[in-house]
């Protein structure tokens, strides 16, 4: 469980080479819905490029009648959830313009850490924003571009770009800008988010997670690597191309590996649910369990698969605590003051039964400012629960993130200028203890040469700039 302070970020989803793309796309888009519950949308090629899009779930925002105008060979989707923009209709993407390349549209997960400075520079030059999403400058840039093909100019443009993107693009054109049809996948030089390719018999699928391979009976073929574009333009193969020169190291974000990515995924070569549950194995031999000890619960659901692991190397029964509500939308409205415990309140509810008079260690995925976990520990406690034992399957997150992650400021995360004993009096826990960084990077088998550890470590590997003076930090 992520408190509501840090939220999701975006998924992205491609087909090409198939009479039902768009359908297809719309299914994988199911399956990342986990990325991103503000709006989700499709752009298709059939002869011309068609778009919906719509705010909410992608089953509401995509209805019968608006498949049927989706249908094409070629289709990309999109799920958001806002990191840089508002939340408005206006920034739901794929988003679709008019180019000197022709129609082009694009998805994009990340953040663009220059994006302030870039849109000021271009608003100098003339450009027109109709939206406030960081996504809509890379279009800004392509169209000020004066390469031969959208290739090209995509290429030129991400020169200017600094930050984390996994972005897809569509156009109506080919390479050699005649009619015909092209998608384009993009991943930044140090693969902050994951990006995979997949076959589907003699098509080709792009997707931030393979969960969405699975639902539509792909094949996952490889991952694309940091700093490369992959152009599609036909269904027998495709061309790839390197960015730039790439950084002596990768900067993969492992938080999704703790709670963005569905844990029957397979992202940066692994297996999310095999590293999750590492991650509970290594908390617990980290900051094993006190005497006397009846269960292990978690909070649902990101939590669950870690709290596996910490039984199993604990040697303690896993039981399920809480049960949480699947149908509380993010526009659920707050009440009033004397009632602000409802949020809480009805997204989870804890069983009685398994919990009144026993000691229990409740894993969680982290702690962001702490007031939800505060809420959870005061519905234990009412629900009779006699010691309650935290631990988190993360260090403490001391930074906010740059690259893609909406999370608070620095100075509202709890961690940043509270110790571990300061917190877990504010939560109201008997004891609590954090997994290590070092012991997260052992869990997930890699280094600090390859994940990307700032929130937990304040240290940032790029130039990070702030908003209102434009200025690096």
């Amino acid at each position: 469980m992520l408190e509501a302070s840090l939220k999701e970020e975006c998924g992205v989803c491609g087909v090409f080479g198939h009479r039902d793309a768009g359908h297809l796309v719309y299914l994988g888009l199911t399956s990342l819905q986990h990325r991103g519950q503000e709006s989700a949308g499709i752009v298709s090629w059939n002869g011309r490029m068609n778009r919906h899009a719509g705010m909410g779930l992608v089953f509401d925002v995509f209805k019968k009648e608006n498949l049927q105008t989706l249908r094409g060979h070629a289709a990309i989707g999109h799920v958001r959830y806002s990191t840089h923009g508002s939340s408005v209709i206006k920034n739901a993407q794929p988003l679709l313009v008019s180019t000197p390349y022709g129609q082009v549209a694009v998805g994009h997960n990340g953040n663009f850490t220059n994006a302030e400075i870039l849109k000021k520079k271009l608003e100098l030059g003339g450009a027109i924003y109709q939206t406030t999403t960081d996504t809509e400058i890379i279009l800004h840039l392509i169209a000020k571009s004066k390469k031969n093909n959208l290739p090209e100019a995509i290429l030129h443009s991400l020169k200017r770009v600094e930050g984390a993107y996994s972005l897809l693009f569509a156009c109506d054109r080919d390479s050699h800008n005649k009619p015909g049809s092209m998608m384009i996948a993009v991943r930044d030089p140090y693969g902050f988010r994951p990006l995979v390719l997949g076959r589907l018999g003699s098509s080709w699928v792009v997707a931030s997670e393979t969960c969405a391979f699975d639902l539509i009976g792909a094949k996952t073929e490889r991952e694309i690597e940091p700093g490369e574009m992959i152009i599609i333009e036909n269904n027998r193969n495709y061309k790839s191309v390197r960015l730039a020169e790439r950084p002596t190291r990768s900067s993969m974000c492992i938080f999704e590996f703790i709670y963005f990515a569905r844990p029957d995924s397979k992202i940066f070569g692994k297996s999310v649910y095999e590293v999750r549950r590492e991650l509970g194995r290594q908390l617990a031999r980290e900051a094993p369990p006190p005497p006397n000890i009846h269960s292990v619960i978690a909070v649902p659901d990101s939590s669950v698969v870690a709290a596996l692991g910490y039984a199993e190397q604990a040697r303690l029964p896993f039981e399920i605590g809480f049960i949480r509500s699947h149908y509380v939308g993010r526009t659920f409205i707050e009440p009033s003051k004397p009632m602000r415990d409802f949020r809480a309140r009805i997204k989870y509810n804890p069983i009685r039964e398994s919990l009144k008079g026993k000691s229990v260690v409740l894993i969680d995925d982290s702690i962001v400012r702490g007031t939800t976990s505060r809420k959870l520990i005061r519905m234990l406690r009412d629900a009779g629960v006699n010691q309650i034992h935290m631990r988190i399957s993360s260090p403490p997150i001391v930074g906010s993130c740059y690259y893609g992650i909406d999370t608070p400021t620095t100075s509202e995360l709890i961690a940043s200028s509270h110790s571990v004993k300061q917190i877990r009096d504010f939560i109201g826990v008997d004891s609590l203890s954090y997994l290590s960084i070092e012991g997260m990077l052992r869990a997930a088998k890699g280094s600090t040469n390859q994940y990307c550890v700032s929130c937990f470590s304040g240290k940032y590997l790029t130039k990070i700039y702030q908003e209102e003076s434009g200025k690096q930090s």
